[in-house]
């Protein structure tokens, strides 16, 4: 089964495992629970989620961009075929909005690594099943409430900050394998999505930077199912009763026939939260 996979605005382009960051935990927990009805009293130094929504998206006909020589192979071969898609990384900007104290707009770039089958040939051997890889891109925006603060935190092992940065919360996004629901390949490029170029970083994966123009264009369908959220960081004694799922939806999909089939899928709950513990130890 696979993994959520956890991005934070103002961290690096590479996913990290969520981390709960408890800094201790009570001797008396279990006598607490017990009083309480709740299983456990820890201490947490953890980002406290103001805020957060689930999305089910049906991401259609985003342009798929390839380097020149997997674009070649494209640009010759019958037919494609989609073996994987994987988000490589979430690029965020949290920026308060204006007249609503407290909430904040989220602004997502996901970016998907798209790996294909190229299959068949009208031009020799040379392109008769082989495997190409592009880059995806996708924006998003989400309003969450954050809340308000003017504390600033340091922590030692990092850096002298080059700028004071504004106290906004930090964004979340958890996701888990998006589903490839479709491809199509066209002669005539569509309309710009909008998303802007591929960082040099993500282009340097493909082992070199995209091209724009091409003899023939792919585009792929993407079902993502993702999290969002916004936290602060704080210090503070909880009872422990059970995971936080949302309870609401960021953004409705567009009711389009390449989503019908993915409108169907439930949200995998399961594949962002572990396995529920039992008791309280010893």
């Amino acid at each position: 089964m696979p993994e959520a996979i956890t991005y934070q605005s103002g961290k690096n382009a590479s996913p990290s495992a969520a981390a709960t960051g408890i800094s201790a935990t009570s001797g008396a927990a279990c006598q607490a629970a017990s009083l309480g009805g709740f299983k456990e009293a820890v201490c947490l130094n953890a980002g406290r989620v103001y805020d957060s929504c689930s999305s089910k998206d049906c991401l259609e006909d985003l342009r798929v961009y390839m380097t020149a020589p997997c674009q070649a192979l494209l640009d010759s071969c019958t037919s494609v075929r989609c073996r994987s898609v994987d988000v490589l990384h979430v690029a965020m900007e949290v920026e308060s909005v204006p007249f609503n104290s407290g909430y904040y707009a989220v602004d997502m770039t996901y970016y998907f690594l798209v790996t294909l089958d190229a299959a068949g040939t009208n031009t020799g051997p040379a392109c008769g099943s082989q495997t190409v890889e592009g880059i995806a891109a996708f924006n998003k925006k989400v309003i969450l409430f954050g809340s308000e603060g003017s504390v600033r935190s340091f922590r030692s092992g990092e850096g002298v900050p080059s700028s004071l940065s504004s106290d906004t919360p930090t964004a979340q996004v958890q996701t888990v394998d998006p589903i490839c629901l479709g491809l199509k390949l066209c002669d005539q490029p569509k309309p710009d999505c909008g998303c802007g170029s591929i960082p040099p970083e993500l282009e340097s994966l493909l082992g070199g930077p995209v091209v724009t123009q091409a003899a023939r264009y792919l585009y792929v369908t993407i079902g993502l199912f993702s999290i969002v959220s916004l936290e602060r960081q704080l210090e503070m004694m909880v009872p422990v009763y059970d995971f936080c799922v949302p309870e609401k939806e960021c953004v409705s999909a567009s009711a389009e026939d390449p989503c019908e089939l993915f409108k169907k899928i439930r949200f995998p709950v399961a594949e962002f939260f572990p396995p529920k513990d039992c008791g309280c130890g010893g």
